[in-house]
């Protein structure tokens, strides 16, 4: 059976592929499927975006499973921005580097226990026939003082976790994933799935 991936990002198809390994499963991206429907994200949170999307491509698709993220950043003293508008913070456009330095400068002052944060991913999926569920995965941490790391993307470079004191940014893929919100949220769909997988055999 195949899952397709409502990305164009083939590191997350990747990391997808790793952990749903052994289950029989081909994983494919939405553009190696040739797909690519008109979406409009207007939910309110990220497990409705990421279901969104999912539907988009599960309409195009319907014999595959379908499956779709969403993910950002939430900062409590800045009331949880930027939230579900992490990838459209400051536009679209604009550079990670020009998002991470806007953000240190709002909480220029904030002491470290007041900086707190968390990554969250939700991950949709579509069953052939309609059946969807959701599955979401946190990493709780902190803003830092300044950027650090070269291994990261996005918020990477100011998002801080103890005990290791360092951005997740200057942790190594194998570390980062193996603590992160997608890596949990993604084994969390594993189990889902196979439960579903064994009913449907």
């Amino acid at each position: 059976m195949k899952i397709i991936f409502a990305t164009g990002n083939q590191n997350k198809v990747r990391e997808c592929h790793e952990i749903l390994d052994g289950l029989g499963l081909t994983v494919i991206s939405q553009k190696e499927e040739g797909l690519n429907p008109d979406v409009v994200e207007d939910g309110k949170t990220f497990e409705e975006n990421a279901l969104i999307k999912a539907k988009a491509v599960a309409a195009l698709a319907p014999q595959a499973i379908v499956i779709a993220d969403d993910s950002g950043l939430e900062i409590d003293a800045l009331h949880k921005e930027p939230g579900i508008y992490s990838a459209r913070y400051m536009g679209e456009d604009t550079s990670y580097e020009v998002k991470n330095q806007n953000l240190l400068d709002r909480l220029a002052g904030v002491a470290k226990d007041k900086r707190t944060a968390r990554f969250v991913c939700a991950i949709a999926v579509v069953m052939p026939g309609g059946e969807n569920f959701t599955c979401t995965g946190t990493i709780e941490g902190y803003i830092g003082e300044e950027p650090m790391g070269e291994n990261g993307f996005g918020y990477d470079p100011i998002f801080y976790v103890d005990p290791q004191g360092v951005s997740t940014a200057a942790l190594t893929p194998e570390e980062k994933n193996a603590i992160s919100h997608r890596g949990k949220a993604m084994r969390a769909m594993r189990e889902e799935l196979v439960k579903r997988l064994g009913d449907m055999s």
